[in-house]
C-alpha cells in the first residue's frame, strides 16, 4: 500500500507544514488529524485531535514519534512511550506515547487493510505509564486518558482494590483495576469510620499499599502482602498517596 497516497487522498488533506512528509486533515467537524510517515516509509505516525488542534504540538510529537519510534515500540510494543519531550507552546507534556494497532484499531471500519499501518501517536505524561502494560492493560489505558484532548492534564497510572462494610461499596474484579486519582482519594475518604474495610492501590512502578481502618487510619506497603501497618492521618495518607502517583 502507498500511503502516501492514501493520506493525500483524504478529504481536505494538506501538507503539514514545518514537517516533511507529513499532513493533516478534518475528517469531521471539531477533528483534526495530523499524519507522518514513519522513518522507513512503512507506516503511518498519526495524531489526532478533539477540539483541541495544536498545529506546533502536533508537529513536534509527530517529529519527536518518527525520530525514536524504534526506542519507543522496543519499551512497549503495545503503549510504549519515552520522556525527554519538550513541548511546545506552554503545553506541560514530557513523553510521547506511541499505540499499536492492536490497541487502537483505527480505520478497522471503513479501511481495514490501513490499520495495521498506522501507529497512534500523542503526547503525554511520563506518570501515566509502567511500561510493562499487557495487551488488555493497554486497550483499557487508551480508553480512560482520552490522549485526543491536547490540552489534558496527567491520569497518572493507578490501580485499585478496595471493599468498604459501611457504604457496602466495593470492587467488581478480582484483581486491582484502573481507576481515577479522584476515585482513590473519594474511598480512603470513605475508610473513616468502617472496621474492616480496606483500599489497595499501585503506581506505575508497580508498587503497592494497602490501607485499613481500625479506629483510625493504617497503611502498609503491600509489594509482597506482608507490611507493617503504621497509623497515620487522614491529611497524612492523601498527601502520600498523591506522592506516590507523581513519582
Amino acid at each position: 500500500m502507498d500511503i502516501r497516497e492514501v493520506v493525500t487522498g483524504f478529504r481536505d488533506a494538506a501538507p503539514l507544514e514545518g514537517l516533511d512528509d507529513a499532513w493533516t486533515w478534518a475528517p469531521a467537524p471539531r477533528l483534526d488529524f495530523a499524519g507522518a510517515l514513519s522513518a522507513d516509509g512503512k507506516r503511518l505516525l498519526q495524531l489526532n485531535a478533539r477540539d483541541s488542534f495544536d498545529k506546533d504540538l502536533a508537529v513536534a510529537t509527530l517529529a519527536f514519534a518518527r525520530a525514536h519510534e524504534e526506542e519507543i515500540v522496543a519499551r512497549n510494543p503495545y503503549f510504549g512511550a519515552l520522556d525527554g519531550f519538550e513541548a511546545p507552546g506552554g503545553h506541560r507534556f514530557d513523553s510521547v506515547l506511541c499505540i499499536a494497532p492492536e490497541v487502537h484499531e483505527f480505520y478497522d471500519y471503513d479501511r481495514p487493510e490501513l490499520t495495521p499501518l498506522v501507529r497512534l501517536a500523542f503526547p503525554a505524561y511520563s506518570v501515566e505509564f509502567a511500561g510493562d502494560e499487557s495487551l488488555k492493560e493497554a486497550i483499557t489505558r487508551f480508553d480512560l486518558m482520552r490522549p485526543n484532548n491536547l490540552g489534558r492534564d496527567p491520569l497518572p497510572f493507578l490501580k485499585m482494590r478496595f471493599a468498604n462494610t459501611r457504604t457496602l461499596g466495593r470492587s467488581t474484579n478480582k484483581g486491582r483495576g484502573f481507576t481515577d486519582p479522584r476515585n482513590l482519594e473519594s474511598e480512603l475518604r470513605q475508610l473513616d469510620g468502617s472496621p474492616g474495610s480496606f483500599v489497595e492501590f499501585e503506581n506505575r512502578h508497580r508498587h503497592v499499599w494497602r490501607v485499613e481502618w481500625h479506629d483510625g487510619y493504617y497503611v502498609a506497603v503491600w509489594d509482597t502482602q506482608d507490611g507493617e501497618p503504621r497509623e497515620t492521618t487522614l491529611g497524612e495518607l492523601l498527601e502520600f498517596s498523591a506522592a506516590q502517583l507523581r513519582g
